[in-house]
């Protein structure tokens, strides 16, 4: 009864998606508003078939219906409830539901919070939308369907991945990276939007902004919590390897950066509109390329799904995908006139145009690394191998230099710079970057990369610092709107701006603690008897025997470990080794004793209960615990931005506006922004 339900359900969430997109992308075109009542039909009728079909294998997994083939393949009666509704997406057919589940909640908020706007412009962005619906329900529906029927019925399950057992962290990260990557959809679909229409106003910016900021912070929120995973599960000793699935989330949260900075100048001086758009696109793309490498197989992975007939259907999507926006760039690209020049190097028009590109270059590097080993095996037949030394020499030069940029940007005018002006604006944040940079020094810390990135880091926190507690400037002279105009756009600017700041506060403290991490680590490994000490950083870890005990998914062996800390302070960990039914090989969780300083980190390697010994792995990382920490920042920042200004809105929308051709935003846009 669960797999029939099911089934129907997404074969109805197809049927709703392909109306919707025919209907939508037609009556676009053709300028007429009679569909869009049917559109917006269509929008609710997937998203109920795709809530209500994971709903019913949310049942399925509950009421353990092995009947049902996913739930086959991932339940167990002995795991605990939690991990059986996180097993949802802990497979490839299951994810691909919850992918299914997660558009159609998107794709209904955005028709519902603008319902109200442009029916030809919503006709072309749901369209859109519902379109990249179709392919997905075709995924569920077909290549890969959870809902297929096992006979004989098994008594039970094997249970999920062990991997997706082990620690809580698995319960958030999926869905905070599945929401930054299908968030993607919704920009996707206003820039095709707009590029169909040949218009790229603040009518069409706006949501296009707004929606790529919310799909920006759930993809950091999902990267910063699978390295947070990878530290507290794994056991390896680090956060982050640049392996092949950590790269593929990496890539559109860089391209996505690079636009939300773009838009500032396209907003601004009306300037940088293809390339905006094609940040958008670029961005989309490459969740459809991640998605393609976590879940065709073709990559060997800890993060990765397991071989799938899906490849190909991806493979397809994406080429489709890649002719569609390269087509619209080249064909509707023409139409996007720049309306203002550079005035000067020395401008914030010119630092985010730089810093725009490297944003892209640390793009072009990650994404040739990482799909270099499989274009050497198809070209030359030879599988070669690219590690971490490789992008670390590419990315951290480029790392710095984003760094960099983030404290001259905000310092720099628009326009044309005064050189008196820019001499006083620069000399603080300057000098703190250098007393920082000799502080280090003084106390010791070497390598030039670090104490680069602490100086630019104290001088880019001056600079954010100062620009948190800026005034709001309106000045009527730059301003042809009227005054109630000019005063609701400046304080709307204003608070994107002071958001924007809070998110820089962030991202300094992640690379600050990834410089840290990575370059003042310290390191040991041994195996002890009872009673035997091991030392690291001034730290005395002394071997107290092993406990063993039982729990309802698995069973474990933990070390007790005494451990006295440079200050005198004693405390114990207990890394472990977990045992799971399903798995062969144990899978550890490290003991690590957390303070603001530093972490020390030990997984349990190995023992002997004949021997009575036990081998360490033993890591101290300096400042690592700010890399989670950074998340508060980035989620209160994007929400300052975010937060809707109710009378600034009304009052932009009553102002009198300025006439502009279409491809800048007429009185008729400005009134729906």
């Amino acid at each position: 009864m669960n797999g029939t339900v099911g089934y129907g359900l997404v074969l109805g969430g197809l049927a709703f998606a392909a109306f919707g997109a025919l209907v939508g992308l037609v009556s676009g075109l053709r300028r007429s508003d009679a569909g869009f009542p049917w559109v917006m039909r269509a929008v609710w009728g997937f998203a109920a078939c795709m809530i209500g079909s994971n709903l019913v294998m949310v049942h399925a997994l509950v009421t353990h219906d092995f009947s049902v083939r996913y739930v086959a393949q991932v339940g167990s009666r002995a795991t605990p409830l939690v991990y059986t509704v996180v097993s949802l997406w802990s497979a490839l057919e299951g994810s691909i539901l919850f992918w299914g589940l997660i558009m159609g909640g998107y794709i209904a908020a955005f028709a519902y919070i603008h319902r109200k706007e442009h029916a030809r412009y919503m006709q072309l962005a749901l369209g859109t939308m519902l379109a990249v619906g179709v392919f997905f329900a075709f995924l569920i529906a077909g290549p890969a369907n959870p809902w297929g029927a096992v006979s004989p019925v098994p008594a039970d399950g094997p249970g999920p991945n062990p991997l997706l057992q082990n620690h809580v962290l698995m319960v958030i990260h999926p869905p905070m990276l599945y929401l930054g990557y299908v968030g993607m959809t919704v920009p996707f679909g206003v820039a095709v939007a707009g590029l169909l229409r040949g218009e790229i106003g603040e009518a069409w910016m706006a949501p296009l902004r707004r929606w790529t900021l919310v799909a920006w912070l759930f993809l950091s929120i999902g990267i910063i919590l699978g390295a947070w995973w990878a530290y507290a599960v794994l056991g390896w000793g680090g956060y982050w390897a640049w392996d092949p699935v950590e790269n593929a989330s990496f890539l559109p949260w860089l391209t996505a950066t690079a636009f939300m900075h773009s838009t500032m100048v396209q907003e601004r001086k009306r300037m940088l509109k293809l390339w905006t758009l094609s940040l958008a696109l670029a961005s989309f793309v490459l969740t459809i390329l991640g998605t393609f490498m976590t879940r065709s197989g073709i990559f060997n992975s800890v993060h990765s799904f397991t071989q799938s007939d899906i490849g190909p259907t991806f493979l397809v999507f994406l080429g489709v995908l890649l002719v569609l926006c390269v087509g619209l760039l080249a064909v509707r690209g023409p139409l996007l006139v720049p309306e203002g020049t550079l005035a000067s190097p020395l401008s914030r028009e010119s630092s985010i145009l730089v810093n725009n590109l490297v944003f892209v270059a640390i793009t072009f590097t990650v994404l040739l690394g990482t799909l270099y080993p499989l274009i050497s095996e198809a070209v030359r037949g030879v599988r070669v191998s690219v590690g971490e030394p490789y992008f670390n020499k590419m990315a951290v030069p480029g790392g710095i230099a984003v760094l960099f940029l983030m404290g001259v940007g905000p310092v720099l005018p628009w326009g044309k710079p005064d050189p008196a002006t820019l001499r006083r604006q620069f000399i603080i944040p300057a000098v703190v970057g250098l007393v920082v940079t000799a502080v280090c020094f003084a106390v010791g810390l070497r390598g030039v990369y670090p104490l680069m990135t602490f100086g630019l880091a104290g001088f880019v926190t001056v600079v954010t610092l100062r620009e948190l507690v800026a005034p709001v400037r309106v000045r009527m002279s730059e301003r042809k709107e009227g005054f109630v105009t000019a005063l609701t756009t400046s304080a709307l600017k204003a608070q994107r701006r002071f958001g924007g700041y809070v998110v820089h506060l962030g991202i300094v403290l992640i690379i600050v603690a990834v410089a840290a991490s990575s370059a003042y680590v310290e390191h040991t490994s041994g195996t002890l008897k009872k009673g035997q000490v091991i030392e690291l950083g001034g730290y005395q870890m002394k071997y107290l025997g092993l406990v063993s005990g039982e729990e309802a998914h698995r069973t474990y062996v933990a070390a007790r470990v005494e451990v006295t800390s440079p200050g005198g302070k004693v405390s114990e960990l207990k890394p472990r080794l977990n045992y799971y039914e399903r798995s062969t090989d144990p899978i550890g969780t490290p003991g690590v004793r957390e303070t603001p300083a530093e972490d020390l980190y030990m997984s349990l390697m190995a023992f002997s209960e004949q021997a009575g010994t036990a081998s360490f792995n033993v890591w101290v990382f300096p400042l690592v615990g700010w890399i989670w920490w950074s998340i508060p920042l980035l989620v209160l920042g994007t929400l300052i931005a975010l937060w809707p200004r109710r009378k600034a809105a009304v009052a932009m929308a009553g102002a009198p506006a300025v006439g502009a051709s279409p491809l800048t935003g007429g009185d008729a846009e400005r009134g729906a922004a």
